[in-house]
């Protein structure tokens, strides 16, 4: 599959850029939508956290840089996942399509949730450098995470976008399951506010260690090796569930037609 990815990369970056495009057509704005309703969920948060509960800095960072770090990386997650989740139904033209690998229409639906990511992790640099914090090494680790959440993300999509041809019910799960997500992932309280006991449930979640890994990068200062045990655990869920979702996608996959 990995080769296949390759092989089609330009064909790949073209849907994405089309589908990204077509998200939008016939609004007023456009694609500045894709960007300004990230930027009004930050500046929401903000408002009501610091300006509303009046919320401290945490471990001395401005809570604004704080929350950035983690919501920006959710935003990214919580765009690709359901979107992936519809590109099979959403290109049911193509399944009857034989020479056509299917299992890239995921992979269309990240790059294109990519491609707003990319800008506010770029926005998330210039927000720490307005602030006085210097460029860092650590920045460029972003890549690395960025890589990680792509493969979560595709890992699950085979799973769900497979799925929902059979059981159309599975759009509405996802969905209900990006909201308990939210709350369930440390975004904008510490996860130190979590009684100890309790914590290791929180970072059971695979998107504790993205927005964790994000604020390691521009704010502690922390390589992601650095901690070993949480890294190895993302790193088997995030192998465990492409290999399930690639089988699965595999083994539905000439039932598509069917269905559709």
């Amino acid at each position: 599959m990995i080769n296949q990815i390759k092989k089609n990369q330009s064909l790949i970056l073209k849907l994405s850029k089309s589908d990204f495009k077509k998200r939008y057509t016939g609004s007023y704005l456009g694609i500045i939508w894709a960007f300004i309703q990230p930027l009004i969920s930050i500046l929401l948060f903000w408002f009501v956290f610091q300006v509303g509960f009046r919320s401290t800095p945490v471990n001395d960072v401005p809570f604004i840089l704080w929350l950035s770090c983690a919501m920006i990386p959710w935003n990214f997650f919580a765009d690709a996942l359901p979107s992936s989740t519809n590109s099979i139904l959403e290109n049911s033209f193509l399944v009857k399509k034989v020479a056509f690998k299917l299992e890239i229409l995921p992979v269309v639906k990240i790059y294109s949730s990519l491609f707003v990511h990319l800008f506010f992790v770029l926005f998330l640099v210039g927000m720490f450098l307005v602030y006085g914090y210097d460029f860092s090494l650590y920045y460029l680790q972003v890549f690395y995470y960025l890589l990680a959440t792509v493969l979560l993300v595709l890992g699950m999509s085979w799973i769900t976008s497979s799925i929902v041809l059979f059981f159309k019910d599975t759009s509405q799960i996802v969905a209900m399951f990006m909201q308990f997500g939210f709350w369930l992932t440390p975004i904008f309280y510490p996860i130190n506010t979590i009684p100890d006991k309790f914590q290791f449930l929180f970072k059971l979640n695979p998107m504790f260690y993205i927005t964790n890994g994000y604020r390691n990068t521009f704010i502690y200062k922390k390589w992601f090796w650095e901690d070993a045990k949480l890294t190895i655990y993302f790193w088997i869920i995030t192998v465990l569930l492409l290999v399930i979702g690639y089988v699965m996608f595999k083994k539905l996959k000439p039932h598509f037609a069917d269905v559709l």
